[in-house]
């Protein structure tokens, strides 16, 4: 009865292996879009007042 302990699903293996490779592909498109587009980081100058 050892046997039932050493049982895999390969459904559920399955699906872990395809979300990593989701994750990856979707990171290595994160980083393409911030080379191509960077993103500015946190320059916040001081808002003139519109003339009326």
């Amino acid at each position: 009865m050892s046997n039932d302990e050493n049982l895999i699903d390969f459904g559920a293996e399955r699906d872990k292996r395809i979300h990593d490779l989701n994750d990856k592909r979707l990171n290595d498109m994160r980083k393409a879009f911030e080379q191509a587009m960077p993103l500015s980081k946190g320059k916040k100058g001081a808002k003139k007042p519109k003339k009326r």
